[in-house]
This record gives C-alpha cells, sequence and structure tokens, in this order.
C-alpha cells in the first residue's frame, strides 16, 4: 500500500479515535445519523472499527537457546507499543437470499519499540500486533435454504467462548479462515454448524495451510443451559507446523446466557466440560492428552463471582493438549505465558470477580487470580493477578484500561502488561 495513503488511513482512525474519546457528548440523534447515513438498501451497510492501543510489557530475564553448549539469558528490553487498528467494510443487500461482504484490516504503528511477533526486534518483549495491511474477510453467503445459511471464502469464525475456534479478537489483527460453514437450524433449539477450514489468516498477518472438517453443535436446555458437542480434525500440512495436528472432540454443559434468577436478585453460574486430543495425520508422534474445565459461581446483583479449573494435560513435547485455533489470550492469564501448553501440562485454578455500574451496566470492573501448576499440580508454575476496567459510551464507543502480572516460580519470567485502548465501531 503507497506511504501517502497508509498515511491517510491513519490520519482517519486518528479523527475516529478523537470521536470515540468525545462519544459522551455526541447526542442520539447525531449517533442514529452516522448510523442511518452507513446503511444502504436491503441491510446493505459500510462497516467501521478502529481501535487505538497503548501496551507496554515489562518482562525479567528470560532463558534463550544455549550458546557454543553454555545456557544463555536475556534480559528484555521493556516493548512499548502504540497502534491503530483500522477495519473498513461493505456489506451488500441481500439479493435472491446471497449477501457478500468485503473488508479491509490494517495496523499503523506509531510507535515499535517491540518484537511484533515476526522477529522485527529481537532485543525487546514481544507485543503481536505487526504493521501490516490485508483483506481480512471476502465471503459470500446464502440463506435460500430454510433454516439454513451456507457462507463461503475468508470469514470469522467463533465458537462457544472461542477455546477452540475463533478470531483472536484480542489482538489488532484478527485470525480469519479460508472456509466453508454450514449453519442449520431446521430442528427446534438445535444449531448445527459444520464446516472445512482451507487455510488460516492468523493475527501476525502469516497464512498456514490447513485441512480441517469442523463441527460444532449446540443443543438449547432453556432455562437450564446449552448441552454442546464438537469435533476438530486439523491437519496442517506445512512440515514447520506439522506439530499442530490433532483430532479433538468434546462435551460442554454451560448455564444460559440470562440464567433462571431466584430471590430476585440472584443466578446460579456454572460449566463443565471435558475434552479429548490425539494425534491426526501430519502429528509427528503418536500421543492422547485430555482437557477438563469446571467452572461453579453466583450473581448477585450487580456483581458475580466464580471459581474455576481449567486443565490440559501433557506428557512430553508434541504431546500436549493445545489449541492453535482458538482465542488463547482469554484463558490462563492475560500475561500470554501459556499460548502454547508446557511439555508437563498445565492446571489453572482461578477465581474471578465482577461487577457492574452506572446506566446500563456501561462500566463494568473485573478481577482474576490464577494459580499455575503442572498437570499433577505438584510442580508449582506460578501466580498472576489480572484486572480490567471497560466503559461504554452508548452502542458504538468503547474505552479500556487492563492490567496482567505473572509471578513466575519455574515456569517462565515475572511478567508484567498494562494496556490502555480507545475503539469505535460502527
Amino acid at each position: 500500500m503507497p506511504q501517502q495513503q497508509k498515511n491517510s488511513l491513519g490520519a482517519l482512525s486518528v479523527a475516529l479515535l478523537s470521536l470515540a474519546a468525545a462519544s459522551s457528548h455526541v447526542s442520539a440523534d447525531a449517533t442514529k445519523s452516522i448510523e442511518d447515513a452507513l446503511k444502504f438498501g436491503n441491510d446493505g451497510a459500510v462497516k467501521i472499527d478502529t481501535n487505538y492501543r497503548y501496551e507496554n510489557v515489562n518482562q525479567d530475564v528470560v532463558p534463550t537457546p544455549t550458546l557454543n553448549g553454555v545456557p544463555a539469558a536475556l534480559q528484555p528490553k521493556t516493548a512499548n507499543a502504540n497502534t491503530i487498528r483500522t477495519r473498513l467494510g461493505l456489506l451488500s443487500p441481500v439479493f435472491h437470499g446471497l449477501q457478500g461482504y468485503v473488508e479491509y484490516e490494517g495496523t499503523h504503528v506509531l510507535q515499535s519499540d517491540y518484537n511484533n511477533g515476526r522477529g522485527n526486534k529481537p532485543g525487546y518483549s514481544i507485543v503481536a500486533d505487526p504493521g501490516y495491511n490485508e483483506l481480512n474477510q471476502m465471503w459470500i453467503s446464502y440463506a435460500g435454504v430454510p433454516d439454513t445459511v451456507i457462507k463461503g471464502g475468508r470469514q470469522r469464525i467463533k465458537f462457544d467462548d472461542d477455546r477452540f475456534i475463533g478470531n483472536v479478537g484480542w489482538r489488532q489483527l484478527e485470525t480469519t479462515f479460508d472456509s466453508v460453514l454450514i449453519t442449520n437450524q431446521s430442528l427446534k433449539n438445535l444449531v448445527v454448524n459444520v464446516g472445512y477450514i482451507g487455510n488460516v489468516q492468523t493475527f501476525t498477518s502469516t497464512t498456514e495451510n490447513i485441512n480441517a472438517p469442523i463441527l460444532n453443535a449446540n443443543y438449547n436446555l432453556g432455562g437450564y443451559g446449552n448441552l454442546i458437542g464438537y469435533g476438530y480434525w486439523l491437519d496442517y500440512t506445512e512440515l514447520e507446523n506439522y506439530q499442530k495436528s490433532s483430532q479433538t472432540y468434546g462435551l460442554r454443559f454451560i448455564n444460559s446466557d440470562k440464567p433462571k434468577k431466584f430471590y430476585d436478585h440472584y443466578s446460579l453460574l456454572y460449566t463443565a466440560e471435558w475434552s479429548i486430543q490425539k494425534d491426526y495425520q501430519h502429528s509427528p508422534v503418536q500421543y492422547e492428552a485430555n482437557r477438563y474445565n469446571v467452572m461453579g459461581g453466583f450473581t448477585a446483583y450487580n456483581f458475580s463471582f466464580q471459581g474455576a479449573m481449567e486443565q490440559l494435560d501433557g506428557s512430553g513435547l508434541n504431546k500436549t493438549f493445545n489449541t492453535p485455533l482458538g482465542t488463547n489470550h482469554a484463558f490462563q492469564g492475560w500475561a500470554d505465558l501459556f499460548l502454547v501448553t508446557p511439555n508437563d501440562g498445565i492446571r489453572d485454578v482461578f477465581g474471578t470477580v465482577t461487577a457492574k455500574f452506572m446506566d446500563n451496566d456501561s462500566l463494568v470492573l473485573s478481577g482474576i487470580y490464577h494459580d499455575f501448576t503442572d498437570d499433577t499440580g505438584r510442580v508449582h508454575y506460578g501466580k498472576e493477578w489480572d484486572f480490567q476496567a471497560v466503559k461504554k459510551f452508548g452502542k458504538h464507543y468503547s474505552l479500556l484500561a487492563k492490567y496482567a502480572n505473572y509471578d513466575a516460580d519455574r515456569y517462565s519470567t515475572d511478567t508484567q502488561k498494562i494496556w490502555v485502548q480507545g475503539n469505535l465501531n460502527f
């Protein structure tokens, strides 16, 4: 992309971000006018999303590969990343059940004192937000078959809590999939997604080739919750990614999106999930690993309290339970020390407190404490505190502040991360 055009997009992003910062002063009528101006035809629309983020990463000494047989260590420089992400999309009107969408995505780097995940500045800590421009989505959908939508092309796919299939929406560039996805709701209370993924456009703007049939079936049990069954068959076809090939099967039971209340102001929260993963196709070794995910909690007035445990088993190199297509930032601590499961597995015991304040719960505060061990519970990896505050201004504007502090024991290194973010989305 020409430099002048990149600068123009950066200027547009800055202008939109300034609008977000002043959103508390934007009247409902003005916002409605913007919404109306971006719509056209039968469900057609122009889509705009801009996201400013400052991220700071401070780490202690981390181990590096040996040098001439002598263990080495590195004190990475503190990372400071100022970036603006812009997405511009065009959604066509519906015509005889057909609809199309095309979306540009690009990250403009204002301050590049960081390793962007593609090795540009290896002396710094990693902030995986490289400055690239790309085609993020381009798909066509057909809804002419009763209770069925067929979508093909580069698209965003999110199942359940994004643990296995997700768009890694936290990063500036997201993960999208060159795929075909069929969604059917012909049976009452049952949503079935079946599809095939041929390529993965990653959040660092690289492409990974894969042959991956996917299946996710979600049955609504009313006020009791949802029962979900899934199967994901991931065959990575490039040598450098063979170790990520796997087949995974699982069952998940989770409370309803709107849990039943008792005594007017209280409700129960619960999750029970089990998954099994095995080697598949190009996997370099034979293995079998389990995942256990349980949570119990309750809401009281504007507060929610949860206690949970997630365990991913491991028995050596390339013999661990992993989720390479998931939004892994949302799990096992925001410091991102466990995006790939350690060789001896991981057990994450954690507690979460969330509070909602102001009109329409527009201010949400949350705190999480994690305690990490191997999958036996005998080797202590470390502990982590995470905090976040999100303030929404209507439907289209939001501000976020976020903090993570990982205190290492026998795994990785002490890590502190700070984020400040502003978002506008129409």
